[in-house]
């Protein structure tokens, strides 16, 4: 990728960021969030108090989908993985999907209360993520099942071989969701 781009998912306020990478026979640099260039892009203003970094050692791991009371900018420091996003808010978007591979190249922004998971699709991803709040106790927390049928999310790695933690499998399904409201 050559030229730093952003545009808006078909879930309102989910930006998909393309980063520039500049490589040589070293490995690569990218700038990952860089607040100037990427809100005169379009990316709504993002003040960031924590990053926080995710590594998965196995192919297959799978978390999410969870959605938080704050936004979040997630990109991959390393390896493949498989997005998708579920709209939690409550309005017409209620339960839209969108999915999208994540690579190094790519960046998404994430608004409060669209839930947010990820499938590593090879082994050591580091996952990061940005984020303009700190978790509060009080904070409107939800989450929807990753493997929910009707959400028709097509995981590469079925929920057979999938590695979620037993926290993840206990997500309700989305007929079961009450509509966050902010």
């Amino acid at each position: 990728m050559s030229d730093l781009r952003v545009q808006e998912s078909e879930i309102p306020g989910l930006f998909v960021v393309d980063l520039v990478l500049h490589g040589d026979n070293r490995g690569w640099f990218k700038e990952n969030y860089q607040k100037a260039k990427m809100e005169a892009l379009g990316l709504p203003s993002f003040n960031i108090v924590q990053n926080n970094f995710s590594f998965n050692a196995d192919v297959g791991v799978t978390r999410g989908l969870h959605a938080e009371p704050w936004e979040k900018f997630i990109s991959l420091a390393n390896g493949k993985a498989f997005g998708a996003w579920v709209d939690l808010r409550k309005g017409p978007g209620f339960g839209k999907v969108f999915t999208a591979e994540i690579t190094p190249e790519k960046a998404y922004f994430v608004p409060r209360g669209v839930a947010n998971a990820y499938q590593t699709l090879e082994p050591n991803v580091t996952y990061t993520y940005l984020v303009n709040e700190h978790w509060s106790a009080e904070g409107k927390y939800s989450s929807v099942h990753l493997f929910d049928p009707s959400l028709k999310i097509e995981w590469p790695i079925g929920s057979d071989q999938a590695v979620v933690s037993d926290k993840d499998l206990k997500n309700p399904f989305i007929e079961n969701v009450e509509p966050l409201e902010f």
